[in-house]
C-alpha cells in the first residue's frame, strides 16, 4: 500500500510499470537494457480513491493524464531499472500529494495607510520632476 495521505492509500496492484530504452547515462546499458520506467495510473477506474478526489487530481495534473483517465510518470534519471522504479512511484505519490492537498484561501487586506501615503508622495515627486523636465517658451535656453 501507498500512503498518499492519512486518508488515502493506493494499493500497489493498481500501479502498473512499463520499460524502455533510456537515454541519458549508463554507457552500454543505454543501448542493451531497458532502464527506463513508465508508471501508469488508471485514475478512472481507480477504486481507492473518490469521486471529488479524482476530480481535484485530473484538473491539477492535467497535462500529465490522457484520454483514457491514465496518469503517466516516467523516470530515466538511474542506470537501474530497479532504482528507476522506485523514483517513479516516489514522483507518483509527491504528485498525488501535492493534487490532493487543500490550498489555503487568500484573505483579502486593505492598504496601510502609511503604504497610501508612501505611494501619493511618489506619485506628486514625478509628477514635479516632469513638469520641470517640460519646455517652455522663454524659458533659459
Amino acid at each position: 500500500m501507498l500512503r498518499i495521505t492519512q486518508a488515502v492509500e493506493i494499493p500497489e496492484d493498481e500501479l502498473a510499470f512499463t520499460t524502455s530504452r533510456s537515454g541519458g547515462p549508463g554507457g552500454q546499458n543505454v543501448n542493451k537494457l531497458n532502464t527506463r520506467v513508465t508508471l501508469l495510473f488508471d485514475l478512472a477506474g481507480s477504486p481507492s480513491l473518490t469521486a471529488g478526489q479524482k476530480r481535484r487530481i485530473s484538473a491539477r495534473l492535467a497535462t500529465r493524464i490522457n484520454r483514457n483517465g491514465v496518469l503517466r510518470v516516467v523516470s530515466q534519471r538511474h542506470r537501474s531499472q530497479s532504482a528507476n522504479r522506485g523514483a517513479a512511484v516516489e514522483r507518483f505519490v509527491e504528485l498525488l500529494q501535492s493534487a490532493l492537498a487543500r490550498r489555503k484561501r487568500r484573505i483579502r487586506t486593505k492598504p496601510t495607510a502609511a503604504s497610501k501615503r508612501r505611494r501619493l508622495e511618489g506619485k506628486k515627486l514625478r509628477s514635479r520632476i516632469k513638469k520641470e523636465r517640460a519646455w517652455r517658451p522663454g524659458g533659459d535656453d
